[in-house]
């Protein structure tokens, strides 16, 4: 099966979004057309940037992608990690293929960014309740894709685990929320293994709250990263072009809204780095587009789609 890789589309055209079935309409949805920010695309080598064999080569985006792949970080603005010394193995990879250099969180403190990114709407949660606090009964991404999801959550005790304990928090692992997927979430939110299992059309891994850098620092986040990820880049998937992985962070607490975003696919061109502005549900709504969902899931309705900016 080919796969497509959040290190959580549809461009200029008037037809339907990538990822949807031929011969099935459908519906139009609002877009975005102000006028787009710079984005530095190199057009030939710069210090740095990959080489052709490196995972972003700017290739030609494929027919369809066919798996997207989040990793939610914590805790960190943009200039801690871009940039950092603490972070080599993510700046690497930035340099390798794309960054958003205008990516903002949605709220504080962490869940409600959670359950943004994945309904289009906070839901008017402004705490980090566990599961039984927060009943949602509401459309998500997940509800959207029915078996085609998987959630990889590390140091999660049992499938689907509703109660924070050890290094596992639940409010990082946002499946556990909605009560209209709790068959589905049984068997498909799962601890992450040594492999991440990526053979559903959309996979979320949520590291440990040390792994996450919420608990522990960035190096460490970094150190996790540099094992996780190439475990992605090295997939039949990727490598057939199909995949696309985003890694960004929940939420600024350093002060501000910007925290690093990167977006990692074979057909993005090495040092793309976008000032266009986006957030969490501009995540969802490339996400959807990508993958051919519908209907736009809340704010990510009317918000602007990365796919031009980062060539996917």
């Amino acid at each position: 099966m080919a796969l497509a890789v959040l290190l959580v589309a549809s461009g200029c055209s008037s037809g339907p979004p990538r990822g949807a079935v031929r011969g099935n309409p459908v519906s139009p949805s609002p877009t975005n057309v102000a006028a787009i920010p710079t984005t530095t695309v190199p057009t030939s080598p710069t210090a740095g940037a990959a080489s052709p064999s490196g995972p972003c080569t700017g290739a030609a985006p494929p027919d369809a992608v066919t798996h997207v792949v989040w990793i939610i970080m914590e805790n960190r603005g943009l200039r801690q990690i871009d940039g950092s010394g603490s972070a080599p193995y993510i700046n690497r990879l930035g340099r390798q293929c794309g960054v958003a250099t205008d990516y903002s969180g949605v709220a504080h403190p962490s869940l409600p960014n959670y359950i943004a990114l994945t309904s289009g709407s906070t839901q008017g949660i402004t705490d980090d309740a566990e599961p039984a606090g927060h009943r949602l009964a509401v459309p998500s991404i997940f509800s959207l894709l029915g078996p085609g999801w998987r959630a990889l959550a590390e140091s999660m005790p049992t499938n689907c685990d509703r109660t924070t304990g050890g290094r596992y928090a639940a409010r990082h692992n946002p499946a556990v929320y909605y009560t209209n997927i709790a068959a589905a979430c049984a068997a498909q939110d799962v601890p992450l293994g040594p492999v991440p299992d990526l053979s559903a059309r959309f996979t979320i891994i949520t590291p440990d709250v040390c792994s996450d850098m919420h608990d522990c620092s960035t190096a460490t986040g970094d150190r996790w990263l540099a094992g996780e990820v190439p475990q992605i880049l090295g997939s039949a998937g990727y490598r057939s072009g199909s995949t696309v992985l985003f890694i960004t962070w929940d939420e600024n607490d350093s002060g501000g809204a910007l925290v690093p975003t990167y977006v990692i696919a074979p057909s993005v061109p090495p040092a793309t780095r976008s000032s266009q502005p986006f957030d969490h549900y501009s995540l969802l709504r490339t996400t959807e587009d990508l993958l051919g969902l519908r209907p736009l899931l809340g704010k990510a309705a009317a918000a602007t789609d990365m796919s031009p900016a980062f060539h996917l």
